[in-house]
């Protein structure tokens, strides 16, 4: 069936899923799927109006699954493209260079534009989530930039992608890193008695890397670093190492975690 709006998305704990409520909303029949359902599809060739990619930033690059979604993403059929990467510190201009170069592959078409939206950041392996006067103010400009970003997608205006030679330096050194240690980077996370045994954790996992054995999750090695795991955990059983035992959780406010269990489906 033709859909005349359809948006991919990818979310950990909630950003990217909230801002692509909000452009669904404004654009009205508009359907939702996330990336993560898509895994074990060959191909993914939309027939759609506007097609749209959204996704968040990490370690200025795409999240593998992104970018492997991206490589199998046939926009031949589609018609208006757009991505909107959220952002928690900096990387969105590589980021949606990386992309649409992986979608220019398919056949000489990349994304018609592209858009960042700067959101809590939520790398709680390095350092806490903003949170009070600091967490409303990067919503309040999210917000603001929303209003600008939204009208541009319903107009199907064209814009070229940013360029940060900065950017693109460190991407090339941060990115690889990122690539050759996401997936088992898990090794490092432990749970502590506090754990319930509740199993949120294995349901929100994106990439299905987690399972409960003997009651407690144990991590495989297809992690994405969304860190939903830990951000999530009813009981804070999931650390780190020392120092995330500290550190605040977060996940986007306006998403009920219940959706986030979804974002698999």
């Amino acid at each position: 069936m033709n859909m005349k709006n359809v948006i991919y998305y990818f979310t950990g704990t909630g950003n990217s899923l909230a801002v692509a409520k909000k452009i669904a909303a404004a654009l009205g029949e508009c359907e939702l799927i996330p990336i993560a359902s898509l895994t074990d599809t060959p191909m993914i060739a939309p027939v759609a109006d506007r097609v749209g990619i959204v996704g968040p930033v990490y370690f200025l690059g795409l999240p593998l699954m992104v970018a492997e979604f991206a490589g199998r993403f046939d926009r031949s059929k589609a018609g208006y493209t757009f991505a909107v990467v959220t952002y928690g510190g900096s990387g969105s201009e590589p980021t949606l260079r990386q992309l649409d170069g992986i979608i220019r592959k398919q056949d000489g078409r990349g994304l018609d534009a592209g858009f960042s939206v700067k959101m809590p950041g939520n790398y709680i392996l390095m350092h806490d989530s903003p949170s009070g006067k600091e967490q409303d103010d990067i919503f309040a400009s999210a917000e603001k930039r929303l209003a600008e970003v939204i009208p541009a997608i319903g107009k199907c205006e064209h814009n070229a992608l940013p360029r940060s030679l900065a950017g693109s330096l460190i991407h090339a050194v941060a990115y690889p890193w990122f690539v050759s240690h996401a997936r088992t980077k898990a090794r490092d996370f432990t749970v502590t008695d506090a754990c319930t045994s509740c199993g949120t954790c294995v349901e929100i996992c994106p990439a299905d890397n987690i399972e409960l054995v003997d009651g407690k999750p144990v991590w495989k090695d297809r992690c994405e670093l969304c860190l939903g795991c830990i951000q999530l955990c009813p009981a804070q059983a999931i650390q780190a190492g020392p120092k995330t035992i500290q550190r605040l959780r977060y996940h986007n406010p306006e998403i009920d975690p219940g959706e986030l269990r979804r974002t698999k489906k």
